[in-house]
């Protein structure tokens, strides 16, 4: 596949898309507010651990500020570790987050998916709330992670799910992320599943799904 996949929407020259917009004023508060709403994101990193307990390089797909990278770089000290997004603002504060890990943490402003990227080879792939703002374009980044998995590598997600209330989802759809369920499916045809379970929150208001995904044998057409 030779489409290239967007961790934010583009933007025309000189001109910033809505989301890169959003995230340069969100980028200062990020993590002293979706403490509140982004759950799993610790879940997740305990199971990839479980499922894959020394891996030798791990990639983030949108990585933000840096919070998961951190956490990552303590948890596997010799793993080498490289968080990709398009938010400037985002890469900034990730900078600060993983400056103590010098050179093990590599952070890299761009798509993933690109043609002649250097993604082949990751033992693990990992996207935290990030796949639900792919709109359009999450098929394509699963895709594109099924194929830069090594053998036997590992998948792993958190993300917004669905809900079953209309006034949410078109508020969350305001803040560009979807909430149609529209992830699963799509993971559970593209990796075979370890984990795959959806969890609630706020007594029902929405459901997050976890999902930790094997890539057992080549993709077609590699």
């Amino acid at each position: 596949m030779n489409t290239p996949v967007l961790l934010r929407p583009s933007s025309s020259p000189g001109r910033p898309s809505a989301v890169e917009s959003y995230y340069r004023w969100h980028a200062r508060i990020y993590d002293w507010t979706r403490w509140s709403f982004l759950f799993g994101r610790d879940a997740v990193l305990d199971r990839v651990a479980a499922v894959h307990p020394a891996p030798g390089r791990i990639l983030e797909v949108g990585c933000g500020t840096g919070r998961n990278l951190a956490k990552l770089a303590r948890r596997f000290p010799r793993a080498q570790i490289v968080g990709v997004d398009l938010s400037d603002a985002m890469l900034a504060v990730a900078r600060r987050t993983t400056a103590e890990f010098g050179e093990r943490v590599s952070l890299e402003r761009r798509a993933f998916g690109a043609v002649g990227d250097p993604d082949r080879g990751a033992d693990v792939v990992l996207c935290s709330y990030s796949l639900s703002m792919f709109n359009p374009g999450f098929e394509a980044a699963i895709a594109a992670a099924q194929r830069d998995l090594a053998p036997g590598g590992t998948f792993a997600l958190v993300d917004f799910h669905a809900t079953k209330f209309p006034w949410f989802a078109r508020w969350m759809r305001v803040n560009h992320v979807r909430m149609d369920a529209q992830l699963r499916p799509v993971l559970r045809t593209g990796f075979v599943p370890v984990v795959d379970e959806l969890h609630t929150a706020y007594a029902g208001l929405w459901e997050y799904l976890l999902f930790i995904g094997r890539r057992d044998h080549p993709p077609a057409g590699c």
